[in-house]
């Protein structure tokens, strides 16, 4: 295994939903917002770990947490606030000037679906990236530390450790 990949199985949904929780655990913790890039096909668990994500943050009961496939964008009133994209509709443009300025924004969390319709040159130096695929049982992710969010490894991976 490469240092800056771990691989997670998800054989159901609420294993989905504790990574969620785990997720945010560490950035409570740690303090250290990293971009969350998801890439994986429609029905993959994506929304559904956004979820558990956000609802574990304090603020959670003022944000109702759903796809944005239709608006691009959701903000949600948590701390660290979280600015949720979902990249689908905009396969082959560039997105707008916000969703650049929200992922430069480090007091923001920023968490994007359909990652793979952004090309690499617009990604930021420092992101998470979960490549979800179908497993005999639930799902298999992928998790690549891409840029600075290397230095993450050791410190994810034990917190990741609680969730396996």
């Amino acid at each position: 295994m490469n240092s800056d990949k771990l691989i997670i199985n998800l054989p159901d949904v609420e294993a989905t939903l504790k990574l969620g929780s785990t997720l945010a655990s560490f950035f409570l913790e740690t303090k250290k917002l990293v971009p969350i890039f998801l890439n994986g096909d429609l029905g993959a668990g994506k929304t559904t770990f956004v979820r558990a994500l956000v609802e574990s943050f304090p603020g959670a009961q003022n944000a109702e947490v759903s796809s944005p496939s239709f608006n691009i964008l959701n903000i949600y009133p948590t701390k660290p606030q979280v600015a949720h994209f979902d990249l689908y509709r905009l396969e082959g443009q560039t997105p707008d000037d916000d969703f650049f300025d929200l992922l430069s924004d480090k007091k923001t969390l920023t968490v994007v679906e359909w990652i793979q319709y952004l090309n690499i040159e617009f990604w930021p130096e420092s992101a998470l990236l979960f490549t979800w695929t179908p497993a005999a049982s639930g799902r298999t992710i992928e998790l690549t530390l891409h840029g600075s969010a290397t230095s993450l490894y050791e410190e994810l991976a034990s917190f990741l450790k609680s969730f396996q």
